[in-house]
């Protein structure tokens, strides 16, 4: 029991930092090629938090431990509500603007209702329906593209600067994080997912209360950094946009790929 623990904990270790690699990489690579910052951290970064769920499921998903891979997104969006922005709170008042109160929270709670229809009209989410999620999840990410457009301006100053970074940059060091970054993390989901269930086995519990539990929790740990990092600072929107953005992602993105690859998913 004790050697899983420690593979788990290894596991999560990988999960965190083949995100982080990731994450560095495809930046990097994404500033090469002009890519403006804010574009690069609404989706790059933001999908990045989530590689760690990701993995965990489509492993999960394709292994056959269905339970699992959808106990673990609900698990994850449930411990990013009350445990991640809980802390963010308790160490410094978030702040709500008026978007966030009238577009990203009601689009939060829309595509949680649409999971909710979805899994009550039929015994599993089919592959039609996972691909229903992910053209959802390629909408929002249209829209918050629009909307970092919208919100922020590029000085000429400001692409300078950029293009003299990226000079700076290689492109094959890039592509070398990106690789190291999706290997952790496919190891890391293997380890984490593998052992887990011989704990559920040896505990004689079932696989969805592991995954709502401990693997929720460990794969949440980029999330838990970004916002309590971001409250520390007093910057409430990153806090709370890395919250509700995850849980987005979690459901549309992940929910979406993980249906698409299997036969039977609920």
């Amino acid at each position: 029991m004790i050697l899983e623990i420690i593979w788990i904990f290894i596991g999560f270790c990988l999960l965190i930092k083949g995100a982080d690699f990731l994450v560095e990489g495809s930046s990097k690579l994404a500033k090469k090629f002009h890519i403006p910052e804010i574009i690069i951290g609404l989706t790059i970064v933001s999908i990045g938090t989530s590689m760690p769920e990701l993995f965990v499921s489509i492993t999960s998903a394709i292994d056959g431990y269905s339970d699992m891979a959808v106990g673990n997104v609900i698990g994850s969006n449930l411990c990013n509500l009350l445990l991640i922005l809980g802390l963010s709170a308790i160490i410094k008042p978030i702040e709500f603007k008026k978007e966030t109160r009238l577009i990203e929270i009601p689009m939060t709670l829309i595509i949680t209702f649409i999971l909710f229809i979805l899994c009550n009209i039929g015994k599993d989410i089919t592959k039609i329906e996972g691909m229903i999620l992910i053209v959802l999840f390629i909408l929002f990410i249209g829209y918050t593209i629009y909307m970092g457009k919208k919100g922020e301006q590029f000085e000429e100053k400001d692409t300078l600067i950029e293009v003299k970074t990226q000079n700076q940059n290689s492109t094959l060091k890039s592509i070398c994080w990106i690789l190291l970054g999706i290997i952790g993390l496919k190891i890391g989901g293997d380890l984490t997912v593998n052992h887990s269930i011989i704990i559920a086995q040896n505990l004689m519990i079932s696989q969805k209360v592991i995954s709502l539990t401990i693997i929720a929790i460990g794969t949440s740990l980029p999330e838990l950094v970004t916002s309590v990092t971001a409250a520390i600072k007093g910057d409430s929107d990153i806090a709370i946009g890395n919250i509700l953005g995850s849980n987005i992602f979690n459901i549309l993105l992940i929910l979406g790929v993980s249906a698409s690859i299997t036969r039977n998913y609920l």
